[in-house]
Order: C-alpha cells, then sequence, then structure tokens
C-alpha cells in the first residue's frame, strides 16, 4: 500500500508564501505523475498541480504564476511552494499520486490564508 504524508500547513496571511511537501512510502518513480488537489468546505475537489514522471508540470489557472510543483526523486517527495497567497487559495491541500492502474491520496493538510 502506498502512503503519501503531507507536511503540516498553516495559516499565512494574504500575499504571503508557504511550501508543502509529500512523502511517498515508494519510489515516484513508479508513478505516471504526482499531483497536489484541494478542496475548501463545500467546494469540490479541484486540481492544483501535477507533475508527470519526465518532469513536466501543469497548472490550475489560478495559481498560475504563483504556485511551483517540483520533485526530489531520490527523497521520494514533492513539493508544492505557494507565493502570494489569496484567501481563496483556503483549503485542504492533498496529495495524489497516480499510477498506471491505481490511484492514491494523502491524508490533506490544511492551509487558511487570512485576508
Amino acid at each position: 500500500q502506498v502512503q503519501l504524508v503531507e507536511s503540516v500547513g498553516g495559516l499565512v496571511q494574504a500575499g504571503g508564501s508557504l511550501s508543502l511537501s509529500c512523502a511517498a512510502s515508494v519510489s515516484i518513480f513508479s508513478m505516471n505523475s504526482m499531483g497536489w488537489y484541494r478542496q475548501a468546505p463545500g467546494n469540490q475537489r479541484e486540481l492544483v498541480s501535477i507533475i508527470t514522471t519526465s518532469g513536466m508540470s501543469n497548472y490550475a489557472n489560478s495559481v498560475k504564476g504563483r504556485f511551483t510543483i517540483s520533485r526530489d526523486n531520490a527523497k521520494n517527495t514533492v513539493y508544492l511552494q505557494m507565493n502570494n497567497l489569496k484567501h481563496e487559495d483556503t483549503a485542504a491541500y492533498i496529495c495524489n499520486a497516480r499510477a498506471m492502474f491505481n490511484e492514491y491520496w494523502g491524508q490533506g493538510t490544511q492551509v487558511t490564508v487570512s485576508s
């Protein structure tokens, strides 16, 4: 069973920065992609960013230019650097790993941006 453990989120003021990490219990090189989703209360889970094994990345329009996803294969860890945070970024951020036939989720970590 693949386990994904996110770092602790936190409370940050609007305009501030926060970095999240997601450590996998297996080699992330075996995954087709790693990504971050988020879900705010009353909202559907939405994709924030995804990075493939080859290093290609995609971002939701709402975070483009502010968030950066990266991966360290040696540490089996994926990162999400979030800059210029906005109140609407407040959500539970959930790590995702997608293999060929399976998909795995972390427990989620809360990020709260005060306006």
